[in-house]
């Protein structure tokens, strides 16, 4: 198994996946609240996918290999638990998603933070839909997309933090300063397989999303809410926070709320 943060607990395990060219930092806090309460919790460092420097490799993974690396994780915590429940924050979602419709009634629970299932947050440039078209081009494939303020976040003082990490080591709490097009195109093409499998998720799911969320809209949860075959699914919005909803001002909000739901339906 790859490395990254496991925090022990009890005989219930929950795989929770970061975002797009982040890595575990960013769902810290999360799970240690977790791990406090009585959860056994990982947060993979997944290869083609997380990020740990600004030198990241140039050659990216398809979205089949982020679902690979993925996959072996939540194998490995399938033989070793009694229950195991999934979650994971924006791209990290959808990976979620596509595996509980893999796995079926061997998750408990889905826990699903700022899923991202359309590119259409207020604080994203005219241009966002020309980004995955940019992989198809000799230059474009070298193009990547700036990280700017808010950065996901609505807590100011967690923005000033965030971008002096992006300028002293070009990555960060939130992730990498940069998103280069052939990254951004395999997320793309991960989104279309999530909605084709959405009618497949049938387990319980809580889904969390702030309001003004600045990369992906309450579209995203309209979609869920409507295609996910779950008869079980609760819904938290949350009006002081952005994108980044492990790391906002509403972070302690959405951890008692993740505990709450585990105990509910994880068993």
């Amino acid at each position: 198994m790859s490395t990254g943060l496991t925090l022990k607990g009890g005989q219930h395990a929950v795989l929770l996946l970061h975002g797009l060219y982040s890595n575990a930092m960013e769902l810290q806090f999360l799970a240690r609240r977790l791990q406090t309460a009585g959860y056994t919790v990982r947060v993979p460092h997944l290869s083609g996918y997380s990020v740990l420097s600004a030198n990241y490799a140039r050659t990216h993974a398809s979205c089949e290999h982020w679902l690979a690396a993925a996959e072996a994780e939540l194998d490995d915590l399938l033989e070793k638990y009694e229950t195991v429940s999934l979650g994971g924050l924006c791209i990290g979602a959808d990976l979620a998603l596509v595996l509980a419709a893999r796995k079926g009634a061997r998750i408990s629970t889905l826990l699903l933070l700022s899923t991202t299932l359309y590119y259409d947050g207020w604080a994203l440039p005219w241009y966002k839909f020309l980004l995955p078209l940019a992989y198809y081009t000799p230059l474009g494939r070298l193009y990547a997309y700036e990280e700017r303020e808010p950065f996901g976040l609505k807590n100011e003082q967690m923005r000033r933090l965030v971008s002096a990490q992006m300028r002293q080591m070009g990555v960060s709490s939130v992730g990498a300063s940069r998103l280069r097009s052939a990254g951004l195109y395999q997320a793309q093409r991960l989104i279309k397989m999530v909605k084709k499998i959405l009618p497949e998720v049938a387990q319980p799911v809580l889904i969390v999303h702030a309001t003004e969320d600045d990369m992906t809209s309450l579209r995203s949860v309209q979609c869920l809410e409507k295609n996910l075959a779950s008869t079980r699914v609760e819904r938290l919005l949350l009006g002081n926070s952005y994108h980044m909803v492990s790391l906002d001002n509403d972070k302690s909000l959405v951890a008692e709320r993740m505990i709450a739901f585990l105990q509910t339906h994880g068993g």
